[in-house]
């Protein structure tokens, strides 16, 4: 049987304060027709009630690579940092570019049962950019793929991208591209600007990003078909995206936390924990992703978690793997960029981080409103609270963290998956295997 919560004294997206009562799975009443009776209540005072957060982007690492993450703890982490949905990024091994693959790991994501697990499904066979993998076959597959990506790799090939543009139409998918043009990026170590000359670094270009972007929502408008541009970075990219909606062409795009926050400045001191792809830009690169989310040209917020082993970052830097952990640090960095700066509400946070992301993959039953009679995936935050990050007592099973000893705002209280608690006053709740399905 499951348990009933009386959310007492919450404020759904910041408004006013009021009793959410969650029985079955669902929200069950709201204000005065909440009732107590035989409900378990959490003291929601000073408390923001959201959405579940659903993470379009997360790397989870299992097949392969179980020795920097497994669906187990990723999805762990995603719990612990408010989300009740991630979408599982192709680049595992074997690469989830068949029905038989991403159905293991949804099937990996329901037995956990901490958040919904939604595959990302390669667009190319093996990320080799070659040719097009069984893209019909994974959405019509248990898994029901509606996002595929070849991250970590750019679909560099216009004529494949076109392809792959124009099948997904067939079942409503849509291609995340990993915007990179590779002949512009090889050996690329970081942003290519002042501080890569001063540091002798190779640089990754602006430019690089740009002209992809700028080619595919072309030949998105061409064929009709929907496009999300992965981890957004630069100026430059978002006058393209923002040029393409007025256009009309139905282009999504995403900024992850660490691109709101963070510059190339930090690269100064060659601590592999701040090399990531793409790298972190200038100031006014990251005033202009913040302006960007402000207005909307920028469509949600998406982590990039990207675990890896302390042998692949406790290294020097040439040598380090490119990526950043995130999921557990998304909202604090969301709160501290825009919220706290006044330029997004908490109802704007539940759209870029839970309603919208949840629109662009298709994911049943998450990115609902708080409402009677609507699915209880739920997070509850404490915007007032302060806490030093320390990777080491996160959930993920890795430590490369670029904010750790940062402190930062918020902290997640709780998070509800279908009525059932995962996090509860701040910490994760052990349930039996499956039962998040």
């Amino acid at each position: 049987m499951s348990t009933t919560y009386l959310l007492r004294g919450v404020a759904p997206l910041g408004g006013d304060r009021t009793d959410v009562r969650v029985e079955d799975g669902v929200v069950a009443a709201l204000g005065a027709d909440a009732s107590a009776d035989g409900a378990t209540v959490v003291d929601g005072d000073g408390l923001v009630l959201l959405p579940g957060l659903v993470d379009l982007h997360t790397h989870l690492r299992e097949p392969g690579r179980e020795d920097a993450e497994t669906v187990a703890s990723g999805t762990r982490a995603a719990a612990a940092g408010g989300f009740t949905a991630v979408h599982a990024m192709a680049n595992t091994s074997p690469t989830q570019d068949t029905a038989g693959v991403v159905e293991q790991v949804w099937r990996l994501g329901r037995d956990a049962g901490w958040v919904d697990v939604r595959p990302v499904g390669a667009v190319t066979v093996g990320l080799a950019g070659e040719r097009l993998a069984e893209l019909q076959a994974m959405a019509r597959s248990a898994a029901a793929v509606r996002v595929f990506s070849d991250d970590g790799k750019c679909v560099h090939d216009p004529v494949l991208m076109r392809r792959a543009l124009e099948y997904v139409k067939a079942f409503d998918g849509v291609i995340a591209q990993h915007a990179q043009e590779p002949r512009l990026t090889e050996g690329a170590q970081m942003h290519e600007g002042v501080v890569s000359a001063e540091l002798g670094l190779a640089g990754w270009p602006a430019v690089a990003e740009e002209a992809i972007i700028a080619r595919d929502v072309l030949l998105a408008e061409h064929v009709g078909s929907r496009l999300h541009v992965c981890h957004l970075s630069t100026a430059g990219s978002v006058e393209i995206i923002r040029w393409a909606k007025a256009r009309g062409i139905a282009v999504t795009a995403e900024v992850t936390p660490h691109h709101l926050l963070l510059t190339d400045e930090l690269v100064r001191g060659y601590d592999p924990r701040y090399k990531v792809n793409p790298p972190l830009r200038t100031a006014e690169d990251v005033e202009a992703v913040r302006a960007g989310l402000e207005d909307g040209t920028i469509d949600v917020v998406a982590t990039d978690h990207a675990p890896h082993t302390r042998e692949d970052k406790d290294c020097e830097w040439a040598a380090a793997a490119f990526g950043m952990t995130g999921l557990e640090t998304a909202l604090p960095v969301v709160q501290a960029t825009m919220v706290d700066t006044g330029r997004l509400s908490w109802a704007d946070v539940a759209r870029v981080l839970s309603a919208t992301p949840a629109r662009i993959g298709r994911v049943p039953g998450q990115g609902r409103p708080v409402a009677v009679g609507e699915p209880a995936n739920l997070t509850l935050v404490d915007p007032a609270a302060r806490r030093t990050v320390v990777p080491e007592r996160q959930a993920t099973a890795s430590v490369n963290s670029p904010f750790a000893g940062t402190e930062l705002p918020g902290a997640v209280v709780a998070t509800f998956l279908r009525g059932r608690a995962t996090v509860l006053d701040g910490v994760l709740v052990d349930a039996p295997a499956g039962v998040g399905a």
